[in-house]
């Protein structure tokens, strides 16, 4: 496979290995190597039940591996970091996602990129709008930075 690059999430928001989340993030990085980009570290609300702030980031990463292979990758790193399986959206040391990759679109049954639910995400835009501001979403066709702009006015109809 040719090289390709990707756009990463990275969130903590549980202390672990290696101390605070923020050290997570950057432990992270160093784990996955080929690192072309890295946005600032921001702090955000959680989603469900969770109560513990969270530290967020993007990353782009180039690569030979195929998305699943990817994939793979950083499930070991977080498992290496100390997550282990739990409720959705609970406290984690490190949570790795594939958002977006230069090869398009991804849909298997364990792996969709673009990431489902990205464009509704603001503490996975506003990191990624920092580093890719101008990669288009192959489904929508909008930039990150015009997803951004619209995530807080989406309202879902009631």
């Amino acid at each position: 496979m040719a090289t390709t690059l990707y756009a990463i999430a990275l969130g903590a928001n549980r202390y672990g290995h290696h101390g605070r989340p923020s050290a997570a993030i950057v432990a992270a990085l160093a784990a996955i190597g080929d690192v072309e980009a890295v946005s600032p570290i921001i702090a955000s609300a959680p989603i469900g039940p969770s109560t513990r702030i969270f530290a967020n980031a993007a990353a782009l990463i180039r690569s030979e591996e195929s998305p699943p292979a990817l994939l793979t990758r950083l499930k070991a790193i977080e498992r290496l970091m100390g997550r282990r399986p739990g409720r959705r959206w609970g406290t984690r040391p490190i949570d790795l996602d594939i958002i977006l990759w230069s090869g398009g679109t991804w849909r298997t049954r364990t792996l969709t990129i673009p990431h489902p639910t990205f464009r509704d995400r603001r503490f996975v835009l506003t990191p990624l709008a920092r580093i890719a501001a101008n990669w288009r979403d192959p489904i929508s066709g909008l930039r990150v930075r015009h997803l951004l702009s619209q995530v807080d006015r989406r309202r879902p109809r009631t």
